[in-house]
């Protein structure tokens, strides 16, 4: 698939068949994780697949916008180590870049996926941590849902040339 094509026809896929993704792709969409951009080339990116059944269940009941988890072939949760990336700030857009190249990968590969926040809502964090032993210095960023897709997302343009400005901050008419 063309890198504009994916950018401007992916789209946030909530319903699974159920089918597990296939190691090979699973690999595929791990390595574009790790092809994302790091503040100072720090990586701190870590990223816990979640395939057990027992932690499939418990996340989705538990985080309010992750029930589609169950029917999905995984879920990826997209963590920061903040030993490797002390700011914060950039550690959230180290783990984000690496979500964002896991959806434009699945949607390249045929799966759809969904991002569903962890971070900065410390109960969502919390719980994820919990479930799947994440030390105090990870922070769970989001997590990815990763399936064969039941649902055709269809293209939206959201292009609004009213926020784009030029050399300095315009007023919007």
């Amino acid at each position: 698939m063309d890198i504009m094509e994916a950018l401007f026809t992916r789209r946030s896929i909530r319903r699974y068949t159920g089918e597990p993704v296939s190691d090979e792709d699973l690999n595929l969409l791990l390595k574009a994780g790790f092809s994302a951009p790091s503040a100072h080339n720090r990586q701190p990116g870590h990223f816990i697949v979640v395939r057990d059944r027992n932690s499939v269940e418990e996340i989705a009941a538990r985080h309010p916008y992750a029930k589609m988890l169950t029917q999905a072939g995984c879920g990826i949760v997209v963590c920061g180590d903040t030993k490797k990336q002390e700011r914060e700030g950039f550690l959230i857009e180290d783990c984000s870049a690496a979500i964002q190249n896991i959806l434009l990968a699945a949607h390249g590969l045929g799966l759809g996926a969904v991002w569903c926040g962890l971070y900065p809502v410390p109960e969502r964090a919390q719980v994820v941590a919990d479930i799947l032993s994440i030390p105090p210095d990870i922070i769970p960023v989001g997590l990815v849902v990763v399936g064969h897709t039941d649902e055709k997302g269809r293209s939206v343009d959201r292009f609004d040339g009213k926020k784009v400005h030029y050399d300095k901050w315009r007023a919007e008419d």
